[in-house]
């Protein structure tokens, strides 16, 4: 990390080309990965990432420089250059820093990069010792082990001078199931913000398991039919269709240049009066906290939306210019090499009144959507189309035959409205979410809902 009195020279060159504020985004980030193909290691990886960002504002009007040359001489050219694309260079100015620290909830008791890899190795082989012991038709799996210690150090011309380290930790097993004639895929890829402790609480062979029951499941299904149904979506990684279709409408990112579906409803009834929608960047040990966001601020746990009701956005600092409203703990990105911008952290659609058997019987032909896997949205409409990875048909309120190639069709602000009951069991599952400022891990969740009426594409 970088001196006070040279990030305290870098600030004052930034501002100079006639900025109202500038910031200083340093990054020290190791990642590490380890996979297993067919009982054998097929990647040991260690990547290194280092540089720095400089960024200087002037009312709503941004520009950004970063460099991986952290000499005084790379940086000082860096910062000149940020201040010359803002205008015309003065004077630099004079910065005080005063260094601020903030408290660690994520604290990690066995950091990844002290265990040996042969270690590691032995997590994966007995994750995917599990999948293939699962069934004698799982034909292959492969695992990964992905590991990242992530520090930066963040100053800023408020006078904000502080530095944070966080720590995730993360395995993903796909299984292929072959009955001779075609073959099909499972997954499950659990991840924390924590170090190896994390097997502690799910283990790789409970990992390769699931992994397993998910391919074997596909190969025995049956094709979806196609149609306007009720649809019961289950908790964990069912959440990635509010975080999809509804999340990113509610970033800044969007918002702020009135690009949302979103846009000006503050106040208003936007969902079933059931719907309570949370982001929350605080819970302990979670994939997507962190302490302090990429400007310094610290993440809070902030309700989207209340029994319906529109409560608030979620607001990085350029965001906050543009709307006229606070920060709230989200600006994020992948790396120095990308400016920040409005992100979500652990986003969830909160416990409700309904009892989750009740949600099941309730529905006398529809889609039981065990999990979930990858879409697209367009965040102005909230249009989106995702996967189903794993489904069931229900009939006449139980949960019967496997079917497979189903998908969600719809718009956020529909889905919102059609939510007409919401269970109570509450969980989460990881992602990498990909936007302008890269990619970041992000948690969704939900309990088990129901969709009143949603498009099922099949066959």
């Amino acid at each position: 990390m970088l001196a006070q009195r040279l990030l305290e020279e870098i600030l004052g060159i930034a501002v100079s080309g006639g900025a109202d504020f500038a910031e200083v985004y340093c990054e020290l980030t190791r990642n590490g990965r380890v996979s297993l193909r067919n009982n054998l290691i097929d990647t040991i990886a260690d990547e290194t990432v280092s540089g720095v960002g400089i960024r200087a504002f002037r009312g709503t009007s941004t520009v950004y420089g970063s460099t991986s040359d952290i000499s005084r001489e790379g940086l000082i050219k860096c910062a000149r250059s940020v201040a010359s694309a803002m205008g015309e260079c003065r004077e630099g100015q004079n910065i005080v820093l005063r260094e601020r620290i903030f408290p660690n909830i994520h604290p990690v008791r066995i950091v990844p990069a002290s265990a040996e890899v042969g270690y590691k190795t032995e997590l994966l082989r007995a994750a995917c010792a599990s999948a293939s012991e699962y069934d004698k038709r799982i034909v292959q799996a492969v695992g990964n082990l992905m590991t990242v210690d992530h520090t930066i150090q963040i100053a800023n011309t408020e006078g904000l001078l502080t530095t944070d380290r966080h720590v995730r930790t993360r395995m993903a097993v796909s299984a292929i199931a072959s009955n001779g004639t075609e073959n099909q895929s499972g997954s499950s890829s659990p991840g924390r913000g924590m170090g190896l402790e994390v097997f502690e609480l799910f283990t790789p062979e409970e990992i390769g398991r699931t992994a397993a029951q998910q391919a074997i499941t596909n190969l025995e299904a049956v094709y979806c039919p196609a149609g306007t149904m009720p649809v019961a979506i289950e908790n964990g990684f069912g959440g990635v269709i509010f975080h999809e279709a509804c999340g990113h409408s509610l970033e800044a990112t969007s918002v702020g240049i009135g690009c949302s579906q979103m846009c000006g409803k503050l106040g208003q009834k936007i969902a079933n009066e059931k719907v309570t929608a949370i982001d929350d960047g605080t819970i302990p040990g979670a994939w997507g906290s962190v302490n302090i966001d990429d400007e310094g601020n610290p993440t809070q746990r902030n309700v989207l939306i209340e029994n319906g009701v529109l409560k608030n956005y979620m607001i990085d600092r350029l965001g906050s210019r543009r709307m006229g409203m606070p920060m709230t703990g989200n600006s994020r990105r992948e790396s120095y090499l990308y400016e920040p911008t409005s992100r979500m952290t652990n986003t969830f659609i909160d416990n409700g009144p309904d009892k989750n058997e009740d949600i099941i019987a309730s529905i006398d032909y529809g889609l039981y959507a065990k999990s979930m896997g990858g879409g697209s949205v367009n965040p102005l409409t909230g249009a989106f189309n995702f996967a189903v990875t794993e489904g069931y048909i229900i009939r006449n309120g139980k949960i019967c035959e496997a079917v497979r190639g189903a998908s969600l069709i719809g718009t956020g602000s529909q889905i919102l409205e059609d939510i007409d009951m919401v269970g109570q069991n509450l969980a989460t599952g990881q992602g990498m979410c990909g936007s302008s400022s890269g990619s970041v891990p992000t948690d969704v969740g939900q309990p088990l809902i129901r969709v009143s009426k949603i498009t099922v594409g099949g066959r």
